[in-house]
């Protein structure tokens, strides 16, 4: 792994679980900013496969849950229904976050995240 793509990656996964930090810590503003910004990481060129992978695992770890109703649904949809959720759901966080209700913004791409892990 080139050293762009570790530092990348490393910076991606800090920037969530900062973010995970400050949700749990009831700090929506700048929870939704910190998953803002992965986002733009994760749409930027330097981000692969490879990376995506890692960051899905990640998130995997992130969201594990004994009693998880998202990925039981995960099971019974296919990919094409799993992307209409997660765009549905950036989008949703996006309206929420433009008209100011961080709360409401960061649990919609939270949700959606959780679509995308492992």
């Amino acid at each position: 792994m080139p050293k762009s793509d570790k530092l990348c990656i490393e910076k991606i996964i800090n920037q969530t679980r900062s973010s995970e930090r400050k949700f749990r810590e009831g700090n929506f503003k700048e929870a939704i900013e910190g998953k803002r910004e992965v986002r733009l990481l994760l749409n930027s060129k330097f981000v692969d496969e490879e990376i995506l992978k890692k960051f899905k695992e990640e998130l995997s770890c992130l969201y594990e849950s004994k009693f998880d109703l998202i990925n039981d649904h995960k099971l019974r949809i296919d990919e094409s229904k799993i992307n209409e959720i997660v765009k549905f759901l950036e989008q949703k966080s996006d309206e929420k976050y433009n008209k100011g209700d961080f709360k409401g913004a960061i649990k919609a791409l939270r949700r959606s995240e959780k679509y995308l892990a492992k």
